[in-house]
């Protein structure tokens, strides 16, 4: 294949990003806002465009970056719901309250991509610093000594080259920025499959979010902005037969099925059953020279935790904060990168590592069994919970020796607590 012929100048940025979805488009703004010049490169030319299959979440890990960003204002706005969720488990609903009189419960939002996408690219378009450059799809990658200097994109005017000190890749899980930067991915089999669909006048259970364990099968509903709410099934793909039979009539029956089920039949369905068969996990390094990682770029979650649009966010704050000085050309960008990919590997290595085992499709474990079943029987531990699903605290956090042991004191008091005896039935006079 002959290459494009260069139709414009080069240019020359301090940083080049590939993608202006959520991590591309933060990213663009933390650096910019730290004197960064930045070129924000989309594929797409519409700049409304937006990620169709998607959880719709930000988790509350999400909101110190939001609250950077300056976003939160318009979300709120916007109709964006603070999500508020309860978890159905064999042991009964897991229900996370406020404690009494303490603060209430760190939330994120539920917001349709259709509202979020052109709302943050928007706001990047905007910062000072930033050149949103739409119908900019890489092509391939600018390399000189070993390492990423620039990117090749195709343009609706033909080929461009935009050299910079650092290439990101912002581009989704299937990365073109890695995958002409030669990062290979691990990747991990998801023994389940998932469709999801939006119905309006839907009403949930106190009007939260809902999350069904049904071990091995998964299914959540969010309320969203606008009166809609996300449902989406996630069942082990021993069922996929009769999915690809009969999608809706499969789709319906499953939801109808489930405890406290939403009515579905009586909302309105506003959308198509979407979804994807085969959905791996993937987990890039996510530096090498000249070149950073942020979204599912770096790292692709399970989609039934809904927590790839906060770790995007997450992300490219880590990387802002990392390479910024380096990347104007005030110190050194190899190092900065070092700190990022160490930053990145410490906050999400231990998640990625439970959920890619959890995506086997595998029961509960031993120590999933203890938590989960106390959670349900203490409002403690339902906080406790609430904070890991919310990836405010890790893995080693959620299983601290002594939230292990209230656990195991809670689970002993509730089988050693006598059975309250059945009523009696009404005697005939």
């Amino acid at each position: 294949m002959t290459k494009p012929e260069i139709t414009e100048h080069d240019d020359n940025y301090d940083v080049v990003i590939g993608g202006s979805g959520l991590a591309g488009s933060a990213a663009a703004i933390l650096l910019a806002r730290r004197g960064v010049r930045v070129a924000l490169l989309e594929r797409r030319p519409d700049p409304e465009a937006y990620k169709v299959l998607c959880t719709h979440s930000l988790t509350a890990n999400a909101y110190p970056v939001l609250d950077e960003l300056g976003l939160v204002p318009a979300l709120e706005k916007a109709g964006a719901v603070r999500n508020e969720a309860r978890w159905y488990t064999r042991w009964g609903w897991i229900e996370p309250r406020a404690a009494p009189g303490g603060p209430e419960l760190p939330y994120g939002y539920n917001i349709r991509r259709s509202i979020l996408d052109p709302l943050i690219r928007s706001h990047a378009a905007q910062t000072p610093g930033v050149d949103l450059l739409l119908g900019h799809q890489v092509t391939g990658l600018v390399r000189e000594a070993g390492r990423t200097v620039g990117v090749r994109a195709s343009t609706p005017r033909g080929g461009r080259e935009i050299r910079a000190r650092l290439v990101v890749g912002a581009d989704g899980k299937d990365s073109a920025v890695a995958k002409y930067g030669g990062v290979p991915a691990r990747q991990y089999e998801n023994a389940r499959f998932g469709y999801l669909a939006h119905y309006r006048n839907l009403p949930l259970h106190g009007g939260i979010g809902q999350t069904w364990f049904l071990e091995p099968d998964m299914a959540y509903a969010f309320p969203n902005d606008d009166g809609v709410t996300v449902i989406a099934v996630l069942p082990d793909k021993k069922r996929l037969p009769a999915f690809r039979e009969d999608l809706e009539g499969s789709f319906a029956a499953f939801v109808r099925a489930l405890p406290e089920a939403p009515p579905i039949d009586s909302a309105e369905r506003i959308t198509k059953i979407i979804g994807l068969v085969d959905y791996s996990l993937r987990s890039r390094n996510p530096t090498a020279p000249g070149l950073a990682l942020i979204g599912d770029a770096a790292l692709t979650g399970d989609p039934l935790w809904g927590v790839g649009c906060g770790w995007a966010l997450e992300s490219a704050q880590w990387l802002a904060e990392a390479v910024a000085p380096a990347a104007a050309g005030r110190g050194n960008l190899d190092k900065s990168l070092m700190q990022y990919a160490r930053r990145h590997r410490r906050r999400l290595r231990g998640h990625q590592y439970l959920a890619a085992d959890f995506a086997t499709a595998r029961p509960f474990n031993p120590m999933e069994r203890l938590m989960f079943s106390a959670a349900a029987r203490d409002a403690s531990l339902a906080r406790h919970m609430h904070r890991f699903a919310s990836r405010l605290i890790g893995p080693l956090h959620f299983l601290n020796p002594a939230s292990l042991a209230k656990a195991a004191l809670v689970n002993l008091n509730h089988h050693r607590s006598p059975t309250p005896p059945a009523p009696l039935s009404p005697t005939r006079p």
